[in-house]
């Protein structure tokens, strides 16, 4: 049987139009990293009837993948992430647009990386602070929306930076840190209610200096179902879409919902006194 756009994205129509199905066909969407949550978000986009993509990545799958990627299989072992998932992305729809950035993102490529880019979706791993700096700030001086949905524990973190609105910058306040101020400025933010933290089972297993973390596949899933709603509603211009300082954050292993308004971000008097205590129980203070 011959692939047929229309009919495979059939059961779309009813939640987007016909003329809607054809506009996703006619986006690009770019996805920095293809690991924890990126596999997720592509295919889930791809599934949604996408057509276009600019794809990042320069590591390679291994067993400490397994529990929660989505190209993390025997046969890809060692094999490259952003390899894997474009020949996942292909069996879905081989007529899919394709753009390749095999040594990732960084300064110097990041012009080239969101040129013809409608939508960005972050999908870095969280210590890759320096390339969503500059990703994020150029995605501000491009006019172009971004959205990170973090899998923190068994639930999905939600902040969307749009055009003429609050920036990564302004909500996180990167400039002038150091890498582990980064790092906690980023944990904190982007979960303010952090909810995920009322059943921590483990608290060793969570280092920001050491650069290790916790995870689950549940957590990952969640965020794609997420990113991929925000997707519809950012590429086809219908639906509320809330802009930072707004962070929404829904877990599933508590069955809660939470969405803050958090006027300046990490500079809210509730940051700050959050982020001194975290530094305090780092022994950073």
């Amino acid at each position: 049987m011959n692939f047929d756009y229309s009919e495979a994205f059939s059961r779309n129509i009813g939640w987007v139009t016909r003329p809607e199905q054809e506009t996703l066909r006619g986006k690009r969407v770019a996805i920095a990293g293809m690991g924890g949550v990126g596999g997720w978000h592509l295919l889930t986009l791809v599934r949604l009837g996408v057509g276009k993509f600019t794809l990042a990545d320069f590591d390679t799958f291994g067993l400490v993948n397994f529990n929660r990627q989505a190209g993390a299989m025997m046969n890809s072992l060692g094999r490259p992430k952003l390899d894997v998932m474009v020949e996942q992305a292909l069996a879905v729809n081989p007529e899919l647009d394709i753009r390749r950035f095999p040594a990732g993102t960084n300064p110097d490529n990041v012009s080239d990386f969101l040129d013809s880019a409608d939508l960005y979706i972050d999908s870095l791993d969280f210590f890759a602070l320096d390339a969503r700096e500059a990703v994020f700030a150029r995605c501000a001086k491009l006019g172009i929306p971004a959205t990170t949905v973090a899998p923190l524990g068994m639930g999905a973190a939600l902040l969307n930076f749009l055009p003429g609105e609050m920036t990564f910058e302004e909500y996180f306040g990167f400039a002038g840190q150091d890498e582990l101020e980064r790092a906690l400025r980023f944990f904190i933010g982007l979960a303010p209610a952090r909810l995920q933290m009322a059943y921590l089972a483990d608290p060793s297993n969570i280092d920001l200096a050491a650069r290790h973390g916790a995870s689950t596949i549940m957590g990952c899933m969640l965020c794609a179902g997420v990113a991929g709603t925000e997707a519809v509603k950012i590429l086809l211009g219908r639906g509320k879409v809330l802009p930072a300082p707004w962070s929404v954050h829904y877990d599933a292993y508590l069955n809660r919902l939470s969405r803050l308004h958090r006027p300046g971000g990490n500079a809210h008097p509730r940051q700050r006194r959050t982020l001194d205590q975290a530094r305090r129980a780092l022994g950073l203070v």
